[in-house]
């Protein structure tokens, strides 16, 4: 495809939504992955993801929307898990006991189901081109609730990720931020699909927070370069998936994780060699001032 027929593309009406559908994820996807990251929760959102296939695959069965079922799926896992246990301790085996039984729940409603092979590749796969405009208000509101709710825990909850002992000592509700932190990670995942689908949903909801923090140790910074990364890589995938007719979630996932190895062994230590050099500048300087 050329470059003239890309833009005549993006006058129409599906491309402009799955645009902002991507940029609505990508900035969501982009801030909670920081504290997936920080708190060690990939377990936890691979679990979310398939728990979430579970719901959408009953909300199909019943003849419900299968966003609002992938969205019932990945909140009331987050209850579940945030109920039996969220020390860190504790968490990846309640994780694997709610996600065994979960996908056994899913296999039941596949078998059950008619004519689902269609829907079931697309909360696979991810299907981001195919989504609506009421598609497109829906994920608005979930975004906005879900940055809302992170908002209003921000500070206690980045306390409670640092040093959760310490947190704790200070009176900081650190069980009750985990399990509020799960339930936005719930939501989060539930836009994530959209885009990358079930199977490879880490790809946004951990790549992006992983290469900011090899870039900065600064949590602010490292945030806005997560939502910088999860921008990238979805518009970019997006445009990649028009020119080529593959599939969007292949180009995300491709250039997310090109993302993470220039970071991981070009930027980020191109970065820190500077900083020591500059460390090592300002030790000189005082050195001869003494």
């Amino acid at each position: 495809m050329s470059l003239d027929q890309l833009v005549h593309l993006l006058g129409y009406g599906f491309v402009q939504q799955a645009i902002e559908a991507g940029i609505v994820i990508a900035i969501v996807s982009g801030i909670v992955s920081r504290f997936v990251v920080a708190r060690n929760m990939a377990f936890a959102v691979h679990a979310l993801s398939e728990l979430g296939f579970t719901g959408s695959a009953g909300a199909i069965l019943i003849g419900v929307s299968p966003v609002l079922g992938l969205l019932a799926g990945t909140l009331l896992t987050a209850l579940f898990i945030g109920a039996l246990g969220v020390r860190v301790r504790e968490r990846d085996s309640v994780v694997g006991v709610v996600m065994a039984f979960g996908l056994g729940l899913g296999v039941l409603f596949l078998t059950l189901s008619s004519g689902f092979a269609t829907q079931a590749f697309s909360i696979l796969f991810g299907a981001i081109t195919g989504v609506s405009s009421g598609d497109v208000l829906l994920l608005l509101v979930i975004g906005a609730i879900t940055l809302a709710a992170l908002a209003m825990v921000y500070r206690p909850l980045m306390f409670a990720t640092v040093d959760p002992e310490v947190a704790e000592a200070r009176g900081v509700p650190v069980r009750l931020l985990a399990v509020v932190f799960l339930l936005i990670l719930a939501a989060a995942v539930a836009e994530a699909v959209q885009v990358v689908g079930v199977l490879l949903i880490l790809t946004l909801l951990i790549t992006p927070g992983a290469t900011a923090e090899q870039l900065t140790a600064a949590p602010g910074r490292a945030t806005v370069l997560s939502v910088g990364i999860a921008l990238l890589s979805v518009l970019g995938g997006i445009l990649l998936a028009l020119l080529t007719n593959l599939p969007v979630s292949f180009f995300v996932s491709s250039l997310s994780f090109s993302c993470y190895m220039l970071g991981r062994f070009a930027v980020g230590p191109w970065l820190r060699g500077r900083e020591r050099a500059r460390g090592a500048a300002v030790q000189g300087v005082v050195a001869v001032g003494e």
